[in-house]
């Protein structure tokens, strides 16, 4: 929803782990103007900075034109991407909003752990497709 937290880190993990020639991009259905700080501070402490990106609102075009669209989690059960998207992944994250850091660190290392498995999924795709 705000693109805030999750996705940011998601997409920090992505671009560490992904193959080749895969591009992340996170988006929110109700960006705010900038991403949580705390979040900021655990990605960090492992060498990624995501300190430059911003939160973007999700568009059509970002949908139409993904490979994969992953659904971090819904704070508003009213107003959830999964609602409206087709062939969405849902990871059902917590969010990090209002969390002391142990818990955001926690988050932190969950979404690490699935980004690599969807990395490693989508490398043996690639070479079963070339």
């Amino acid at each position: 929803m705000q693109n805030a937290g999750r996705s940011q880190i998601a997409e920090g993990f992505f671009k560490k782990y992904a193959p080749e020639g895969f591009e992340p991009s996170s988006a929110g259905t109700k960006p705010i103007s900038e991403i949580n700080p705390v979040v900021i501070q655990v990605m960090n402490e492992i060498g990624i900075d995501i300190s430059k990106q911003k939160p973007k609102d999700l568009s059509e075009d970002m949908m139409r034109n993904s490979d994969k669209i992953i659904n971090m989690g819904c704070m508003d059960k009213n107003f959830c991407p999964t609602l409206f998207i087709p062939k969405v992944i849902d990871w059902g994250i917590e969010d990090p909003k209002d969390k002391p850091i142990e818990q955001v660190r926690e988050i932190r290392d969950e979404i690490e752990r699935r980004i690599k498995e969807l990395a490693a999924d989508i490398s043996v795709a690639e070479e079963e497709n070339n």
